[in-house]
């Protein structure tokens, strides 16, 4: 049986006169990676955070796990882990105290922290040594596999990460990607994730779902949306449905 880890419907959202969200509608599935692609502005970061149980959306039916939003947030907030596109590290902090920390937060011992934190410290790919230097000294690559490494870790049933690779260099996007990629099939859990680059995550997501102007274009597997837009990528399936992005 097909479980349905979020679901909306019809869901609207409007930021005083600016309509962020035009009533769209597509459900992820248990133990899929499921991208949300579109240019900046689209709406990929309002639809997560709504996800996220961080905004209420205005019209329609958001439920998450099971529960509906915005009334069950708080069931949700245990459940799920968001990564928020501009999420930061504690520069004081080594990489191994960021993780542990986080560990803290999500545990309820000290031995299942650092339990949770070794796990993070794998699921990172970085060296001991560089795991116990400053934080502030890491590249934006190093500093992006210790935020993914901490949101995995607590092996949530739905994670949650936004722009993941964003400003990052071809290795260091890569990289990540082979993390979320490994980690997702091995911790066994549903990540949602967005990203403006729809090349970059074509292989990565078992589904996706185009979004534009706040509203989805196409839902499906990318190469049904390939094949139904007679393109030969991502990119260009996008740009066949919507036409001038650029209007």
């Amino acid at each position: 049986m097909v479980t349905h880890v979020v679901e909306l419907r019809n869901v609207k959202k409007r930021f005083g006169k600016v309509e962020a969200l035009r009533g769209i509608s597509f459900e992820v599935f248990e133990g899929e990676i499921f991208g949300l692609i579109g240019p900046n502005g689209a709406g990929k970061t309002t639809t997560l955070r709504i996800i996220a149980t961080l905004v209420k959306h205005d019209e329609g039916m958001v439920k998450v796990l099971g529960y509906e939003l915005p009334k069950f947030r708080n069931e949700v907030r245990g459940k799920i882990a968001y990564l928020p596109e501009d999420s930061r590290l504690y520069g004081r902090l080594n990489g191994w105290e960021n993780l542990l920390y986080f560990a803290m937060i999500y545990s309820e011992s000290k031995e299942e922290a650092i339990k949770m934190a070794r796990l993070g410290a794998e699921i990172s790919g970085l060296s001991w040594s560089d795991l116990m230097r400053r934080a502030s000294e890491y590249s934006r690559g190093m500093a992006r596999r210790i935020a993914v490494a901490r949101t995995l870790m607590t092996k949530a049933p739905l994670v949650i990460l936004d722009e993941p690779t964003t400003g990052l260099d071809v290795f260091s996007s890569y990289a990540i990607r082979q993390i979320i990629k490994r980690y997702a099939r091995e911790l066994k859990v549903t990540i949602i994730l967005s990203s403006h680059n729809m090349l970059e995550i074509q292989d990565l997501c078992d589904r996706v779902a185009l979004i534009n102007k706040g509203r989805i274009v196409a839902v499906g597997t990318p190469n049904e949306i390939i094949v139904k837009a007679k393109a030969s990528n991502l990119e260009e399936a996008f740009i066949r449905l919507v036409g001038d992005v650029s209007e």
